[in-house]
């Protein structure tokens, strides 16, 4: 497997996108510890499914926004792995609401988790990569973060945020043959989206020229494969994964 032995840390990873991301990372030999604030039962049912693969899965409750608790979570999985290799920040939220309506705790909550959460795991895993001289940095952003989307003005400014950051970090970190990319989505078939109005499904999917909602899985693959040295000579990229749907 292109990940035998090695060691991620996935954010977000309970449910959707991020639980795909982690049992694909598993599925390709990489043991994982996925972050989780909420959802308890569907973050041991994750790692049980790692489990069956025969790697070891390892949930930690802790906030992403919270500067201490990612740090205490990246001490947490050295003890238990051994090291950590690999990162993928995609933990997130939407507080949605147009500007002449949104409030500062809508702004502040989704830059905070959107966004500073992704600094606060970077920063826990820099020197760790730094010293052992390699590592994959894997940050989940959004075609809106490219585009902007009306009534997410905080969260497309955390989502463009991302991508400055991504590419920062890329250029910081290339000398200690560290990669670090973005991956954004489009629309994808996830539990809220199944749960959205039919007239939201219908105007994105009047813009996806494949003619459907991408699958969490198909977000896993891309990640997954800028996880291997299969990707070792892309870094400070962009992927999108949305069917065409910001063309």
């Amino acid at each position: 497997m292109d990940l035998e032995g090695k060691s991620a840390i996935v954010t977000g990873a309970s449910l959707g996108i991020g639980s795909a991301i982690a049992l694909d990372l598993a599925k390709n030999g990489a043991n994982v510890a996925i972050n989780y604030r909420k959802h308890d039962t569907e973050a041991k049912a994750i790692c049980d499914e790692i489990g069956k693969m025969g790697r070891k899965g390892l949930a930690i409750r802790a906030d992403v926004a919270n500067f201490k608790d990612a740090q205490a979570m990246v001490e947490a999985v050295v003890k238990e792995f051994g090291r950590v290799d690999i990162l993928v920040n995609n933990a997130g939220v939407n507080r949605d609401a147009v500007i002449w309506k949104m409030t500062e705790e809508q702004w502040d909550e989704a830059i905070a988790i959107n966004l500073k959460g992704y600094f606060n795991y970077i920063r826990g895993v820099a020197p760790l990569f730094k010293e052992q001289a390699s590592g994959k940095i894997v940050n989940v952003t959004s075609i809106n973060g490219l585009r902007g989307k009306f009534g997410q003005s905080n969260y497309t400014a955390a989502k463009a945020g991302i991508i400055g950051l991504t590419k920062t970090v890329a250029r910081e970190l290339a000398k200690f043959n560290v990669n670090c990319n973005a991956v954004a989505p489009g629309l994808i078939e996830t539990e809220m989206m199944k749960q959205a109005p039919e007239d939201v499904k219908q105007k994105a999917l009047a813009e996806i020229v494949l003619g459907r909602l991408g699958m969490p899985e198909e977000v896993a693959w891309v990640v997954t494969f800028l996880c291997t040295e299969k990707a070792r000579h892309i870094t400070g990229e962009v992927i999108k994964v949305d069917g065409g749907q910001y063309i």
